[in-house]
C-alpha cells in the first residue's frame, strides 16, 4: 500500500481499522473472523476492556524509566510468572527474538563457566526461534537462513521428537551446554510430540548437566490449555523458558526466565534492554495474566480443544490425507499437497488463517473464542478443504 515501507513481507491487499473479540473490521466496516489471534499473539481477543484499560492508565501515568532504576510493575510481573511457572527470576525484553537471544546467551556464559571455549547449542529439525542472526541459526528451517550466511556457530541440529538422535547427538557433542526446543511446533506445522518426550528430554538435560530451553514464546500464556506447554507433562521444568507473544496481548513484551543452574549465570553488565520491562508493557502483562486467572479461561480452551478438534476430524474424515494435529488452541490441518493459495481464499470468505510448513494450515484463534464461533470456524475451513481437495489431486499438483 505504500513503496516508503521496506518490503519485507509478502502483505494481503487488505488492512484493518478496528477489532473487538475474535473479530477485526477493514475499512470498508467489513467483519473477518481472525483464526489467528495476530500469530499467537492476541490470545485475549482484540481490544479486550481490562488491557486497554490498563494500558490507557498506564499511558497517562508513566510509560518509561529505563532498567537504571527500579520498575515495581517489572516487579510484580516478575514475581507473578515465576509463580505461575514455577521458575526463579525473569528478564524481560520486547519479543520472542530478544528473549530467545537471551536463553542462547545464557547457555554460552553457562558453558564458558564449565571451561568449554566453544559451547553448543543443541536445537532441533523445523523450529523457529526468530530472525536476529542467532535465532534464525537456531531456527530448523533453510528458506530462513538463505542469504544470510555464514551462520552464527556454535548449534548442532537433530529431528525434532526423537529422543534417541537427541541422545546420540549429546553423546557426540562433548561440547553441547543447551538442548533449545518448542514444546509444540508452530511454524514447523503444529508438530505436537509424543507424551513422553518432554519427560525424556528434561531427564537426558539433568543427566548431562545441560540447560533445558524452553520456546515457549507460540505456546505459552495457555495457549495449549495450560499456563506453559511443559505443564501437560508429569517432572518437567525448564531451566531456561522464553515467552513473548500473548504476554502482552499485542503490546510488545518478551520474556526470559530461568531456573536450576541457569540461575544467576547473568550478572550485572552481562545484558541489558532500553525498552525491555518498562512499566507500560508490565502493566498490560499483568492485566493479561489477572484476566485468565480470573475468567477460568485454561479450562475452556482444554474444553473446546475437545470440541474443535472433534469437529475438524469428523467434517474431513472423508478427505483422503488430511490429517489433523492439535494442542489447546493451536490446530494443525495437513494437507497431501502444498495449500498456501488457502490463505487468499479464506481471506475472501472472511476469515484469517495462515498456511506454515507450505501444507499445513495453521489455525491459532483467541482463546475467548465462544462454541458459536468455533463452529463457523470449522465451517468456513472444512469447506475451503473440501474444495481445494475435489478441485486438486496429489498427482497433478506433484
Amino acid at each position: 500500500m505504500t513503496e516508503s515501507v521496506m518490503p519485507t513481507y509478502g502483505r494481503l491487499d487488505i488492512a484493518f481499522t478496528r477489532g473487538e473479540g475474535v473479530w477485526l473490521y477493514d475499512e470498508q466496516g467489513e467483519a473477518y473472523l481472525d483464526a489467528l489471534s495476530g500469530i499467537a499473539v492476541c490470545n485475549l481477543g482484540h481490544c479486550h476492556p481490562a488491557v486497554s484499560s490498563a494500558i490507557a492508565e498506564q499511558a497517562e501515568t508513566l510509560m518509561h524509566t529505563s532498567n537504571i532504576y527500579h520498575v515495581p510493575l517489572q516487579s510484580q510481573l516478575a514475581t507473578k510468572l515465576t509463580e505461575l511457572s514455577e521458575m526463579s527470576q525473569a528478564f524481560f525484553c520486547n519479543s520472542g527474538a530478544e528473549a530467545n537471544e537471551t536463553a542462547i546467551k545464557i547457555a554460552r556464559k553457562y558453558g564458558h563457566s564449565k571451561g568449554i571455549d566453544k559451547p553448543v547449542i543443541i536445537v532441533m529439525d523445523g523450529s523457529f526461534h526468530g530472525r536476529t542472526m542467532a535465532t534464525l541459526t537456531a531456527t530448523g528451517n533453510p528458506k530462513v537462513h538463505a542469504g544470510f550466511e555464514p551462520l552464527v556457530p556454535g548449534f548442532v541440529r537433530v529431528p525434532y521428537n526423537d529422543i534417541d538422535a537427541l541422545r546420540m547427538a549429546i553423546s557426540h557433542w562433548p561440547e553441547a551446554v543447551a538442548v533449545m526446543l518448542e514444546p509444540v511446533q508452530g511454524e514447523g506445522g503444529v508438530r505436537v510430540p509424543e507424551a513422553d518426550y518432554l519427560d525424556e528430554v528434561r531427564t537426558l538435560c539433568t543427566q548431562r548437566k545441560l540447560l533445558m530451553m524452553l520456546d515457549e514464546v507460540q505456546t505459552g500464556i495457555g495457549r495449549t490449555g495450560q499456563w506453559f506447554a511443559y505443564q501437560h507433562a508429569e517432572n518437567v521444568l525448564p531451566d531456561v523458558l522464553m515467552l513473548a507473544k500473548g504476554l502482552g496481548n499485542g503490546m510488545p513484551i518478551g520474556a526470559c526466565l530461568v531456573s536450576g543452574s541457569a540461575t544467576g549465570v547473568l550478572e550485572p553488565g552481562n545484558h541489558g534492554s532500553t525498552f525491555g520491562g518498562n512499566p507500560l508493557a508490565c502493566r498490560a502483562a499483568l492485566a493479561v495474566l489477572n484476566t485468565i486467572e480470573t475468567t477460568n479461561l485454561l479450562a475452556h480452551v482444554t474444553a473446546m480443544n475437545q470440541h474443535i478438534t472433534s469437529a475438524f476430524e469428523q467434517a474431513l474424515s472423508n478427505v483422503d490425507g488430511v490429517h489433523v494435529r492439535s494442542k489447546g488452541f493451536m490446530f494443525g490441518i495437513e494437507l497431501p499437497i502444498e495449500c498456501i493459495e488457502l490463505v487468499k481464499q479464506a481471506l475472501a470468505k472472511k476469515i484469517l488463517i495462515n498456511v506454515t510448513a507450505d501444507k499445513v494450515i495453521r489455525l491459532l484463534p483467541p482463546l475467548v473464542m465462544s462454541a458459536d464461533e468455533a463452529n463457523k470456524m470449522v465451517s468456513i475451513v472444512t469447506d475451503l478443504v473440501q474444495t481445494f481437495m475435489a478441485t486438486h489431486t496429489v498427482e497433478s499438483v506433484a
